[in-house]
């Protein structure tokens, strides 16, 4: 066996206290406003993605940022979710970005990337619940709209 001088990295699952309380959703309206709080006073200025992951009850166990971008978009690695998602062992995700532009209609490439991760994440029985797009003053919801 071939051995090489750098060190093997420990992977582990590590959870930190925030400073959001638990919370039942039950609706995108319930959604929107609890992450909305991820966002602070930059929805309108830089592209930000998240995933809020959820029990079987739809009760709040996590949340991750996915990445933050410019002013016209974000990457979004769909591997980093399902890492998020199979560490967590959440039944279901909600995801979330906004537009700073103050446009909540979900972009063809927004519509592409939530049915690739709803793909990806069927592979492990988790479901994707919904995907909330935010503005400062409002949202739109794939799973209301009949999206996803």
């Amino acid at each position: 066996m071939k051995t090489f001088k750098s060190s093997l990295e420990l992977v582990s699952l590590k959870k930190e206290k925030s400073d959001f309380p638990r919370c039942k959703v039950t609706s995108s309206k319930d959604a929107s406003d609890y992450i909305r709080q991820f966002f602070y006073d930059d929805i309108e200025i830089f592209e930000s993605f998240f995933i809020l992951l959820l029990n079987r009850a739809n009760n709040t166990i996590g949340y991750a940022k996915i990445s933050q971008g410019g002013i016209a978009g974000t990457v979004v690695d769909v591997r980093i979710i399902a890492k998020y998602a199979i560490e967590s062992l959440c039944s279901g995700v909600i995801l979330a970005h906004n537009h700073p532009s103050g446009n909540n209609q979900p972009s063809k490439e927004d519509i592409n990337i939530t049915q690739k991760i709803k793909e990806a994440l069927k592979l492990f029985d988790v479901t994707v619940l919904d995907h909330v797009i935010l503005t400062a003053d409002n949202y739109y919801s794939m799973a209301d709209e009949g999206v996803l």
